[in-house]
């Protein structure tokens, strides 16, 4: 059986020291799910924020309500200042950020459905990507995950300049 992305993850984090957190969006938590399926994740799993609307990426983000108000909730400054802020609230040292458009609706012809922003914050650097998944909600959701954790290991893997 294929190793997940999440048990590779566990392998470069284990007894590492490193304390990692989520901030996510259109993913509703699914990240530290997949993350938590885990044994022994505790000891480098801080937690998760889930800020779905734009009061709750600016109340427990500190996202600005300028960037949401002129950039928009997908996007990578918005991602960004998602990672920014779970990593400096929860005290990690990696914070990993996703807001897009799950769909079915909601897309529009700049930001179509699928369209979404992965974040990084580390003390070495911060870092974004975009994608456009062509899947349904739950695929889309699922792309974006698997995004947001190769992420995290491509960091780890001295991969990101």
């Amino acid at each position: 059986m294929p190793i997940s992305l999440e048990e590779v993850l566990h392998d470069h984090l284990h007894n590492s020291g490193l304390k990692l957190v989520t901030a996510e969006s259109c993913t509703g938590g699914l990240i530290s799910d997949r993350i938590t399926d885990i044994p022994g994740s505790s000891e480098y799993f801080i937690g998760g924020v889930i800020a779905y609307a734009y009061e709750a990426k600016a109340a427990l983000l500190g996202v600005s309500w300028d960037t949401l108000n002129t950039k928009g909730a997908v996007s990578r400054e918005t991602v960004l200042e998602m990672a920014r802020g779970a990593r400096q609230a929860l005290k990690a040292d990696i914070a990993i950020s996703v807001s897009g458009i799950a769909g079915p609706g909601g897309g529009t012809p700049e930001k179509p459905v699928g369209f979404t922003w992965v974040g990084l914050a580390t003390p070495k650097g911060e870092w974004a990507r975009q994608f456009t998944w062509d899947g349904n909600r739950a695929e889309n959701k699922k792309y974006s995950c698997d995004a947001a954790l190769q992420f995290v290991l491509d960091y780890l893997d001295g991969k990101l300049k």
